[in-house]
């Protein structure tokens, strides 16, 4: 067939449970993907926070190769930017003929954007993420007569230590960055392409604060939302960092009324992003050839284990993602893979759906997988890594098995769990003697993982577990 037209579509703190088949969350348009196309079931980040995964989606490398380690807008970067001289794959599709656009968040350099990269910027920035970048929503506000500041949000909710957590934007739903990039979307869409393209849509959430207008806002009733089973968190035999970050984030002291009313409003932040979503897919509607993707960056704790954010805690409701491909003629409608697949696998299939050559990189393309084909050597346990934050680097490895996770934290107690057993992953394992023989299959294979992609630390960690 001739190369296909590509629509990415990258959420931004998405859980993997959110467009789950049992969901609670209204999300017609991300299951109209899934029922025409193919759902990942076992998709995973290599790395939990926003700069370092975007990185690696975008270089097909784990973030110790790719050298951007945390969040590049923040005092603390390992590297504001990244390297140029490392292939991408906007700047590769470009030069093979593809007319490329993104649309949205970038958050992968102080000083770049998405036009260094081989991409036309059609906007959608925000000042805190991508300074440079931003203008254009403000000016488009400007232009609606919209003007709010955070003291116009009705229902603020803070952490303790300031930080804003959810509020209803007194706006209407024109009005708000999520329709605003999906409109740039569609008007780039209706502009039209000299065949092939890629779009890239990266939108906004539903990353905190969880701020929504109405119908959003109040969609999902905080007395109607349960506590989730890793809720009953003790941090008993669990790293100290664990319990640390309650007070890092300020939440030590929400109760579980606190933590519904953010959920609710998470929830909401959803469905608002489904539905442009769902305006996107309609304007591509007809598009001949059209492979569309549908993934996030990573997820969001939102109360799991009592914990906001994410940071150096590898459970999976920051590890797990999203994963959709709906490519007519190509992949069975409704059909499933349970193979593990990473997002810095996307960066390699990219090129391998439109015939172009894939450099060196960590990532591997699943376009096999999306035949029903399983290569023979395909990984049967997922890598990943964290190096830290704006609190400070701290290692961190993980290896994660159909049934069991096994985490190495460098300065801290390791964690090993059955997640057979303990799917809210509530019970370390580490020092638990039926499980001997479990950990130290699960360290061999972690270290041999790390060296076989020159994880640098691969030689101190293999020293510390008595390899």
């Amino acid at each position: 067939m001739s190369d296909p037209n590509v629509l990415f579509l990258l959420t931004d703190q998405e859980r993997y449970d959110l467009t789950a088949p049992d969901s609670p969350v209204e999300t017609p348009a991300i299951d109209r993907l899934r029922e025409e196309g193919m759902v990942f079931e076992r998709a995973y980040t290599p790395i939990s926070i926003c700069s370092a995964a975007r990185a690696s989606l975008l270089t097909g490398l784990y973030p110790h190769n790719h050298g951007m380690l945390n969040n590049c807008h923040e005092p603390d970067a390992i590297r504001p930017n990244l390297p140029p001289e490392l292939p991408t794959f906007g700047e590769l599709l470009s030069e093979a003929g593809y007319h490329t656009a993104y649309v949205g968040k970038w958050h992968v350099g102080r000083d770049q954007g998405p036009g260094d990269f081989g991409f036309e910027y059609r906007g959608g920035a925000d000042r805190h993420h991508d300074a440079d970048l931003a203008g254009d929503f403000e000016a488009y506000r400007d232009d609606l007569g919209v003007e709010v500041d955070e003291e116009d949000l009705e229902g603020r909710l803070y952490t303790d230590t300031g930080t804003l957590v959810a509020a209803t934007d007194p706006v209407p739903v024109e009005a708000t960055r999520p329709y605003y990039i999906a409109q740039q979307a569609i008007e780039r869409l209706h502009e039209g392409f000299e065949d092939p393209f890629f779009l890239r849509v990266d939108l906004y959430g539903p990353h905190h604060p969880y701020v929504v207008p109405e119908p959003y806002a109040s969609m999902y009733d905080p007395d109607e939302i349960d506590p989730p089973g890793s809720y009953r968190e003790t941090y008993d035999g669990k790293p100290a960092v664990h319990e640390q970050y309650l007070d890092y984030r300020g939440v030590r002291g929400f109760d579980w009324e606190t933590w519904s009313e953010a959920i609710a409003k998470y929830r909401g932040f959803m469905t608002l992003l489904d539905d442009q979503v769902g305006r996107i897919l309609d304007a591509a509607e007809g598009i001949e050839g059209l492979c569309t993707i549908h993934a996030s960056d990573h997820g969001d704790f939102t109360g799991n284990h009592r914990q906001f954010n994410k940071g150096p805690i590898m459970y999976d409701e920051t590890y797990h993602i999203p994963l959709q491909v709906r490519w007519p003629g190509e992949i069975e409608a409704g059909s499933t893979c349970e193979e593990f697949v990473s997002l810095h696998d996307l960066m390699p299939t990219f090129l391998d759906l439109v015939g172009v050559e894939i450099p060196d990189v960590d990532g591997r393309s699943i376009r096999p997988l999306l035949s029903g084909d399983v290569p023979d050597d395909w990984p049967d346990a997922h890598f990943a890594q964290y190096h830290g934050d704006e609190f400070g680097l701290y290692s961190q490895r993980m290896l994660r098995t159909e049934r069991y996770k096994y985490v190495h934290n460098g300065p801290d107690r390791n964690e090993l769990y059955d997640l057979e057993a303990d799917p809210n992953e509530l019970g370390n394992l580490i020092e638990h003697p039926a499980y001997v023989d479990v950990r130290r299959d699960l360290e061999a294979r972690l270290i041999e993982r790390m060296e076989a992609v020159d994880d640098p630390i691969a030689p101190w960690t293999a020293t510390a577990l008595g390899r």
